[in-house]
């Protein structure tokens, strides 16, 4: 079986960035999992890449900044209510990941400056900007249940 479109892949992945550095595994713990066929439950152009492989295969994709997390916006930082951090720390200092709540859901940013009430966020991803290396392995792949394409995503595997 060949990963395309209405198919479940779980594969393991090695994230680096431009430097060689590896940014994030998960060979060891479970694989990712995701519905394939353009449901953007993956970056666009990695599952691209990923298109026709079969389990054992294994590949590297390296990506521009534009086609993986997005080109740095360089604007003001974010003043965000410390009440409304997800992230529950005693003390907030510069430099910490932490999530915030928004109007489309928890999204992880990265505090730049601390105030009583405030915090000053920049909400760029961290990898933003920067070029990065996916190395994976295709594990399984199975046809995807209706209910996970009605869903747009995969219930596991």
């Amino acid at each position: 079986m060949q990963i395309s479109k209405d198919h479940v892949v779980a594969f393991h992945y090695r994230l680096k960035d431009e430097s060689g550095e590896e940014v994030e595994s998960s060979f060891a713990d479970e694989p990712m999992v995701y519905l394939h066929g353009g449901y953007r439950n993956l970056l666009p152009k990695l599952e691209e890449a990923l298109e026709g492989l079969a389990p054992g295969d294994e590949k590297s994709v390296t990506l521009a900044p534009r086609d993986a997390y997005g080109m740095r916006n360089e604007s003001e930082p974010l003043r965000v209510p410390i009440k409304h951090l997800l992230t529950k720390h005693k003390r907030y200092r510069p430099g910490m990941a932490v999530k915030v709540n928004t109007k489309d859901g928890p999204r992880d940013v990265l505090i730049v400056k601390v105030g009583k009430f405030n915090v000053d966020v920049d909400t760029n991803h961290p990898l933003a900007g920067r070029t990065v290396t996916f190395e994976v392995m295709i594990k399984d792949i199975r046809e995807a249940q209706p209910d996970e394409i009605s869903q747009r995503h995969a219930l596991g595997f």
